[in-house]
Parts: C-alpha cells; structure tokens; sequence
C-alpha cells in the first residue's frame, strides 16, 4: 500500500509539473507584454517625437509662462485647440520626406520658382537665429539659476560650442537616439505643474471652453503662440529627418527609399508623428497651467524669459518647482538648438543643391555644416552685441505666424500631388484640414498686422 500511494504520488508529481512550467510561462509572459509593447512603442519614436519635443524650446516656454501669468486659464484652450493642427501638419511634411525621398525645400523648388524658395529659406535663417540667440541667452540665465557662479558670457559659449560639436562629431545613429532621450526633460514641466497644487476642476474646464478678448495684446500673443507652435522650421526639420531616417537604413537613394515605403511606415511614422506634437501640447498646457495658477493671482503679469518665469514660481510654488524649470530650459535648450540650425541648413542646402546630412562627415558637406555654425554664430553674437533677445524673439515668432501660411500652402498642395505622392497623397479631408490651418494662420497673422499697424 504505501508502495502504490508512493507510485500514484510520483505520477501526480510528473502530471503536475508541465502545469506548473505552464503557469509560469503564462505569468511570465503576462508580466512581459506590458514591457514589450513600451519597447516597440519607443522603438517607433523618432523624427516626430524629437520635432514636437524642440517646439517646446526656451523661448516657447517663455511665451506659454507669459500667456499663464498675463491671463491666467484664459487661453489654455490654445494648447488644446493647436494639437491636431500641429498633427496634422507634420504628418503631412513627413509623407513627403517618406513618399519622395527628398527634403521640403527640395520639394519645393521642383514644384515652385526659385523666388518662393529663396524667400522663405532666407526668411526661415533669420528667424531661426534669433530665436537660438534668444535660446542661447535663455539657457545660460538657467545655468546661473542653478549655480550663481556660472558667468553669463562662458555659459553662452560653451552652449553654442556643445550644440555645434554634438551635431559635426556625434554619428548621426547617436545623435539621433541622444535627442530622443533628451525629448523626456519636457516632463520637468508636467512635474513641477503637478507640485504647485493646481485647482484641476477651472483648468480644465478652461481648457475645453475658449475665451478671447480682442485686445491688441493677446492678438499678439497668441499669434505668438501659433507662431510658435505651428512654426517654419518643424516643417523642414521633420521631412528632413524622415529622409535621413531611411539613409540610416541603408536605403541611400531616392529610388530606393521610395520604393522600401509601405503601409507598416506609414502607420509607425503616424504614430510617432502625433505622439511628438501630444508631448508638445501637453507641456505648452501644463506650463500655462502652472504660470496661470501660480502667478496670475499675485498680480506678476509681465514674464519675458523662461528663467524669470522660474524665479517668480519658486516663492510661491517652493524650490521644487524652480529647480524642475531651470533643469528643463537647459534641456530643451540642447534640444531645439540643433533642430533649429538644423532645419535652416537643410533648407539652404536643397535650395542650392549641396551635400546634406547629418549622416555626412564634415569635409563632404562643407556647406551644410558651414549654414549650420554659421546660423548659431549669428544666435550667439545676438547676446553680444546688445539686441533685445526677447524683442527680437517676439518679432520672429510674428515673422514665423506671418511666413507659415506661405509655406502651409505649398505644403498642401505637394502633398496633394497625385504625381508626387503616388498612393500616399492626402486625402480629401486631410487636404482641407491643411487648407483651414492655413487660413487660421493667414487669419492670425493679418490680424497681429492690423493691431500693429
């Protein structure tokens, strides 16, 4: 008997055991599709993510800071309201990078005269330099706020030399990962709104009901902020890096890159697309948030930089706050920096038919690499030579709301173009969604121009 109760027991035991693996498999693999998938979701990431992340750059952060401090909630319905403008746009510009294995400017000139083009890439390096010399001067404010020791002049250096040799030095594959990485500082801001105790019931429903006083002000300010949100320069970063991205590959013909493009690309560089312009209107809504929250009721209306904004958070918001704010003007300064000189060489360089790429080495594309130092020189004497960065600033994000549309337009159009963009081309509601954010920016930017003048 106890024989045969040991043999039944041993059965059990060899019965028993490919349950238990079984079960531990199923745990096992129970714990490790969560795990899975934010891999696979990170791993599509890319151009998109780090072209929503450099919108939020210093000087967009000082502009949202003064949008909460000047209105308080008024106009927090603008980060909401901007986001599938800012999606739908991108998208666009990178379809065209993805269908036509070319850059915008590229695609502009084979499409329009070279007056058009030469206009706007002049008008894009002016704009982008200011607002890196305006980045530059932001950044180093930040650097002294985190340790008063720092000298202004060296701070502002050092930034302009770390942006410019990470960009000629770093392989591009690094580079690439690098910002992506560094996209993630922009969650100083969702942190340091959540410590400052917000009233969530008024924010949000003020972000979902829109209010607007029709003062010369804020007509100004939220051109502003359209022209900063909805700006020149993502457009032809994104469709740049798009291209690059496929280079990366190994696809390093236009033919080529063009022929690899199907549906499994399309969908990824979606959502990567409206995951980067979400990050961005996420952290403009919880800037204007904090800013709205915390210094509009003490009367301190008047921000113009992204540091004072956090020196006048810190007494009310505590040290917290102040500390996660100054952290993320560096960040996002090192981020939107290379994306701004970067998207003024692609433009020069496919309006003149240079070499160009990140993926190059210096020596085979002199010229691209020379618009890309020269656009930060410019930046960097701008802190100098004793112009007012943040006027400056201002004027070229209106110079930005008022360029956009002509851009905007020419974006829709190619995009449209059955010929160009053979099964990838928009459809018809993608188009007319192009067509109003272009009227919604010619709309803004004349009226910024009759409150002017």
């Amino acid at each position: 008997m106890p024989k045969l109760e040991k043999e039944i027991a041993a059965i059990e035991k060899v019965a028993e055991a490919p349950v238990v693996a079984l079960d531990n498999t199923i745990v096992k693999t129970a714990k490790s599709k969560p795990v899975q998938k934010t891999r696979q979701y990170w791993n599509i990431l890319g151009p998109g993510l780090t072209t929503g992340a450099s919108d939020d750059d210093p000087s967009g952060i000082a502009t949202y800071s003064q949008t909460g401090a000047q209105y308080g909630f008024q106009l927090l319905w603008l980060s909401v309201v901007t986001f599938p403008l800012m999606a739908i746009v991108q998208e666009m510009c990178a379809r065209i990078g993805l269908a036509t294995g070319r850059g915008l400017a590229a695609n502009i000139r084979s499409h329009f005269s070279r007056k058009v083009l030469y206009s706007c890439t002049i008008a894009l390096f002016a704009a982008n330099a200011f607002n890196i010399g305006a980045d530059l001067g932001a950044m180093a404010k930040a650097a002294q706020l985190l340790n008063h020791g720092i000298d202004f002049s060296l701070a502002v250096i050092g930034f302009a030399l770390l942006s410019v040799l990470l960009q000629i030095y770093l392989p591009y594959a690094k580079y690439a990962h690098y910002l992506k990485w560094l996209a993630l500082i922009l969650l100083a801001y969702v942190a340091s709104a959540i410590m400052a105790h917000l009233d969530w019931s008024t924010v949000l429903s003020k972000a979902v009901v829109p209010s607007i006083h029709w003062s010369k002000e804020q007509l100004v300010l939220i051109c502003a902020i359209l022209g900063t949100t909805i700006s020149p320069y993502l457009f032809f970063w994104q469709t740049s890096q798009e291209v690059e991205n496929e280079i990366m590959d190994g696809e390093t013909s236009v033919a080529a890159r063009q022929k690899v493009i199907d549906e499994k690309h399309i969908k990824a560089m979606r959502i990567d697309v409206w995951s980067g312009m979400l990050l961005s209107n996420v952290v403009m809504f919880f800037i204007i948030a904090a800013c709205g929250a915390v210094l509009f009721p003490q009367g301190i209306s008047h921000i113009q930089t992204a540091a004072q904004a956090a020196e006048a958070l810190r007494p009310f918001a505590g040290n917290s706050t102040y500390w996660l704010f100054a952290i993320g003007i560096i960040g996002t300064g090192l981020l939107a920096i290379p994306v701004l000189a970067g998207a003024s060489s692609y433009a020069a360089a496919e309006s003149f038919k240079w070499r160009e790429g990140l993926y190059r080495k210096f020596r085979q594309a002199h010229a691209f690499y020379g618009t890309l130092i020269l656009s930060v020189l410019v930046g960097l004497a701008i802190n100098f030579l004793h112009i007012d960065p943040i006027k400056a600033l201002i004027y070229s994000a209106v110079a930005n709301g008022l360029v956009a549309p002509l851009i905007l337009l020419m974006i829709v159009l190619i995009s449209s173009n059955h010929k160009t963009m053979g099964q990838w081309v928009n459809r018809p509601s993608t188009k007319w969604a192009g067509l109003a954010v272009t009227g919604l920016m010619t709309l803004a930017g004349l009226a910024v121009t009759f409150s002017l003048f």
